[in-house]
């Protein structure tokens, strides 16, 4: 039976002793100038972690050298979590400086580290394996960069991670559905190359901001997203690509203060329970292929300051939503309003009425269950150092 990436600890930590282990005889009397064993291993860490730098314009590693390690730029030291008396990296800020480079296997060796912050800098390759030893890692950021490759399943192994954002990359395929059983309190993935089905399990993510924009998802909305109520803020998927009708207890979501499904390719009419989500601010429904009324409760919720319903092939509206300081109704097909689509294009789409169900998403009408086919018979890339 093959074993799940996040139990490969026993090996990385023998290769680490080893490592330090083969430290020069200048380098390990360096070692003996730091106040504690935690030091010393950040500072091997952090020496290999500058070398793995190519350029650095506005030398902000440039005083990363010497056994002070907390004097760092970027650098920050706190009292150990399990031992108060003695001293270790507790964070690393690297935020917009432009640095080039890579992440080092060494950088495991960061054991207490809570806060792993290098985004808008140009870093490349991928997160290393060794992430795994951090156990108390909070808060991962490495947006903005020029990582690649599969999604950085290593986030998977860290027990107390609450916020990770690693938007503005190259990563491209699948994102692991065991992401979204994570205790996260938001989650920023947008603006990569992922393409996946959204899961069975989304609705059990416990953040409070959601960002998946800009990638290419498919499937449906699942329909027990009611259990998300208690926590989601906010959730954003526009530009997607997907393609199903909005589950009708969307409007269970009663603490969601930002909403926007924008540029997909959604159908149906807007679920009437949408009037019920008292908390909503923004909601942006623009660019898909929505039709119908607008529910007349959306436009009377107290908070909605911005709602934009504009290139879909809505036909009708309430009197509430003239009122709204801010929206935006163009490109539908609404009687006598201005800058509306041609009479033509909207009857090639409102003479054919949708129907959820095809989609396989109602929870009102579910298709009847697939007659049972029998199944085919049956048929840890090593960590590179």
């Amino acid at each position: 039976m093959r074993k799940q990436p996040c139990l490969h600890v026993g090996l990385l930590g023998i290769i680490i002793v080893l490592f330090i282990a083969r430290v020069p005889s200048h380098q390990a009397h360096q070692h003996d100038q730091f106040a504690n064993p935690r030091l010393g291993r950040a500072y091997t860490a952090l020496q290999a972690w500058k070398h793995a730098i190519i350029s650095d314009p506005k030398k902000f590693t440039s005083n990363w050298y010497g056994p002070d390690v907390c004097s760092y730029n970027g650098v920050f030291c706190a009292p150990a979590l399990d031992n108060p008396y003695i001293e270790t990296v507790a964070g690393i800020d690297l935020n917009h400086q432009n640095i080039a480079g890579s992440l080092p296997n060494e950088l495991g060796l960061l054991t207490d580290l809570a806060l792993f912050h290098i985004n808008s800098n140009r870093f490349c390759g991928t997160v290393p394996e060794t992430f795994k030893y951090m156990r108390l890692l909070f808060e991962l950021d490495i947006s903005n960069n020029r990582f690649a490759g599969k999604f950085p399943s290593v986030v998977l192994c860290l027990p107390s991670l609450k916020f990770l954002d690693v938007r503005f990359n190259k990563f491209e395929g699948k994102v692991p559905s065991k992401l979204f059983d994570m205790k996260l309190d938001a989650l920023f993935i947008n603006n990569n190359k992922f393409r996946f089905t959204i899961p069975e399990n989304f609705a059990n993510s416990t953040v409070s901001v959601l960002v998946l924009a800009n990638n290419k998802l498919k499937g449906c909305f699942p329909p027990d997203m009611e259990k998300m109520a208690g926590t989601l803020n906010e959730i954003i998927l526009l530009n997607n690509g997907l393609n199903a009708c909005l589950p009708p207890d969307i409007g269970n979501l009663n603490k969601l203060t930002v909403f926007d499904i924008s540029f997909n390719n959604l159908v149906g009419p807007l679920p009437e329970m949408m009037g019920d989500m008292m908390s909503l601010e923004q909601l942006n429904v623009g660019h898909n292929k929505f039709s119908g009324d607008i529910p007349p409760g959306i436009c009377s919720l107290p908070k909605l300051g911005n709602f934009t319903y504009s290139y879909n092939y809505f036909d009708g509206d309430a009197p509430s939503c003239s009122d709204l300081p801010a929206k935006d109704n163009r490109k539908n097909c609404f009687p006598e309003e201005p800058l509306q689509r041609s009479e033509e294009d909207c009857s090639s789409v409102l003479s054919h009425p949708v129907n959820c169900d095809a989609f396989g998403c109602s929870t009102i009408s579910p298709p009847p269950p697939l007659p049972y086919i029998p199944p085919p018979p049956p048929t840890d890339e090593g960590l590179h150092q």
